[in-house]
């Protein structure tokens, strides 16, 4: 993970950039750069996604996005997975989703790469917690643990 400073760089000025190869992130005015996802990682994220969606989006409660970008609160970040309660994916007039987003997730999943910080990763979650998110999970797939955050609660710590 690549972190350029500039901060003078606002918000509204790094979201009218193109999105890029590999994607940027917009935190604290730092412009950070997304590790790219590797078989493991991606292979998770695809098992998790479709999991999710296949109890979600049959009962029209939530639907899990890949790589979503999340605009709120100052940071424009792409969680490795953001669920989004049905009510809260605002569509267009063709009844398609709208593609920004601009409030937290409702469940926010990092799926932590070997290079990443947890720390770095961790604040994500917590920053999402803040803004409204329900739930966020800090998967680590080398000891094959999650770690659950709630808002106001404790961090959980799971493992196979």
């Amino acid at each position: 993970m690549t972190v350029i400073q500039n901060s003078s760089l606002t918000l509204e000025t790094f979201l009218k950039q193109p999105e890029s190869k590999p994607a940027k992130e917009y935190i604290d005015g730092d412009i950070i750069e997304k590790h790219i996802s590797k078989a493991r990682h991606s292979r998770l994220q695809a098992k998790l996604i479709y999991h999710i969606n296949e109890v979600a989006e049959k009962s029209k409660l939530a639907y899990a996005f890949p790589e979503l970008r999340c605009t709120f609160g100052g940071r424009s970040t792409i969680p490795d997975i953001a669920v989004l309660y049905w009510e809260n994916i605002e569509v267009d007039e063709k009844v398609e989703p709208k593609d920004n987003i601009l409030i937290a997730p409702n469940w926010t999943i990092e799926i932590l790469s070997p290079e990443q910080s947890s720390n770095r990763v961790t604040n994500n979650i917590l920053h999402c917690l803040k803004y409204g998110c329900q739930l966020g999970w800090l998967l680590d797939p080398d000891d094959r643990s999650i770690l659950v955050f709630q808002p106001e609660k404790q961090p959980e710590f799971l493992s196979s």
